[in-house]
């Protein structure tokens, strides 16, 4: 899993760190008076199935807190309860004052990685081609966390913001007047380096938008067999549009719409679920031993 944690910068790391703890602690910490700054130890327990995700922003927290973290674990790896995931030293106060963050950081990923990880597996055990992928519908104040959970789980993502790919929806091309217009304003501004996707209700806006040169079609709400012979018209017309589908995908019915003719889906995991693995963190004096603590 490095060659995802490499993707994450340090500065940006720091930036969430900071912002989050600054959120947590605005003005006095008043725990942190009553347990000082005597040096504790604190174990990461995971108490529930699931994928392992989230150690590059729990390193980041505790950082900025002088703390040190001994992971037991791979990031990426699956896990059963009871284990020890990490161990965490420091000073007691900074202990509690990443405590919360970090847990609120590492099950919100964990709980996307392991449910990716889960659509990712039925991908693969029906030899599906296209990539199913978490949208930008993420957490606010968490997107980088959730989307690198999605590439963890075995998942792809989708767009990360407004700047990196232009996607026309029903508002952009009321606005515009049609499909052909708000597709000609976009690539105007983008220029050839950025793609142009349109969302279609239709085959004919999928035609209208791929004769106009989007890059990607994007058939909303379609059922799986109409999702099938739409793709399948398009792609014999405009072989180098992506198709993709959107709507709806779930554990239950993904397997319905693998299609050899389609490439994408879109998985709106991160703001209609709670995914959550649960972890907890328990705090030890330096002196306890492991015989002391939880399988």
């Amino acid at each position: 899993m490095e060659v995802f944690e490499n993707l994450l910068t340090p500065a940006s790391l720091q930036t969430l760190a900071k912002s989050w703890l600054a959120e947590d602690t605005p003005a006095f910490d008043y725990g942190g008076a009553v347990v000082g700054n005597g040096q504790e130890r604190a174990v990461l327990l995971c108490k529930s199935n699931g994928v392992l995700c989230g150690k590059p922003f729990v390193n980041a927290i505790f950082a900025e807190l002088d703390c040190k973290v001994n992971w037991l674990k791979s990031e990426g790896e699956d896990l059963s309860p009871v284990c020890e995931v990490a161990e965490v030293t420091g000073p007691a106060r900074c202990l509690l004052l990443g405590e919360r963050i970090a847990l609120n950081c590492i099950t919100r990923a964990s709980g996307v990685a392991s449910m990716a990880r889960k659509f990712a597996a039925i991908r693969n055990q029906h030899g599906w081609h296209g990539d199913i992928v978490g949208t930008r519908k993420t957490t606010p104040g968490f997107r980088l966390v959730e989307k690198y959970a999605l590439l963890v789980g075995g998942m792809g993502t989708h767009r990360h913001d407004l700047s990196s790919m232009v996607m026309l929806k029903d508002n952009h091309i009321w606005s515009a007047g049609d499909i052909p217009s708000a597709v000609s304003k976009a690539r105007s501004v983008c220029g050839f380096a950025v793609k142009i996707e349109v969302e279609c209700r239709s085959v004919q806006e999928a035609r209208d938008a791929a004769t106009a040169g989007a890059d990607v079609v994007m058939l909303d709400n379609f059922a799986p067999a109409t999702l099938a012979t739409a793709a399948e018209q398009l792609k014999k017309e405009f072989p180098h549009v992506l198709v993709e589908g959107s709507g709806g995908v779930t554990l239950d019915n993904v397997a319905g719409y693998f299609s050899p003719q389609w490439s994408q889906l879109d998985w709106y995991c991160t703001c209609q679920c709670r995914l959550l693995a649960m972890l907890s963190m328990s705090d030890w004096p330096v002196a306890g031993t492991c015989n002391d603590r939880c399988r």
